[in-house]
């Protein structure tokens, strides 16, 4: 799953919602060129709706369970079809199992004792949030003495910054409410969710060395 997503380190993120989402937002979202998708589990019915986008995606989306607190919860989102998993912050527990059944684990942190503890527990990635509170600077700080720790920016990543926070020295981004909008779910305005997904994936096509 990582190699994959280095290859296009875009992470979308939905909380909320429902099951009946599921397939024309797999369609939207793999149409604007994502590759991989969190649904948190404290959206209600989450186990099932990842089990129903793993259905529905296939192989074109790698997906994952978000807000992942407790180690018991890893293996109910395994039995789902998640293949990583997201938590807002360290929990070594979580970070464990995710080890003891090799899947990668992306906890979250903030400053540099949580972030440097959430690399040496084992995490693929370790989540910087919410990376609008500091910026694109604080990376680019954090990575003069952690230059090994991969980082994943969330929490205010857009099309318009998302070549700042990679300049800066994050591996990938996530996105979420700015882009899977409550009110556009709702309305079933996939287009406009597709419009915004593609800019993300154009800026990072935009910024990304040519291979």
């Amino acid at each position: 799953m990582i190699d994959r997503f280095r290859k296009l380190p875009l992470l979308g993120i939905l909380r909320g919602g429902d099951i009946d989402l599921v397939e024309p937002l797999v369609e939207c979202v793999v149409e604007a060129g994502l590759e991989t998708f969190e649904i948190t589990l404290n959206t209600p019915g989450a186990l099932a709706m990842i089990e129903r986008m793993r259905a529905v995606a296939g192989e074109r989306l790698q997906v994952g369970a978000g807000t992942v607190l407790e180690a018991e919860q890893v293996g109910r989102a395994l039995d789902a079809g998640a293949t990583f998993i997201v938590s807002p912050t360290l929990v070594p527990e979580v970070v464990a199992e995710c080890g003891r059944r090799q899947i990668p684990a992306f906890p979250g942190a903030f400053t540099p004792t949580e972030i440097h503890a959430a690399w040496k527990a084992g995490a693929a990635m370790v989540k910087l949030f919410p990376a609008k509170t500091v910026g694109p600077g604080y990376i680019r700080e954090v990575r003069g003495p952690f230059a090994d720790i991969d980082i994943l920016a969330c929490g205010g990543v857009s099309a318009d910054n998302l070549g700042e926070f990679l300049a800066a020295g994050a591996a990938a981004v996530a996105f979420g409410g700015s882009v899977f909008r409550p009110e556009w779910l709702a309305a079933g305005a996939f287009d406009r969710i597709g419009a915004e997904v593609r800019r993300l994936v154009d800026a990072w096509r935009a910024f990304a060395p040519a291979p």
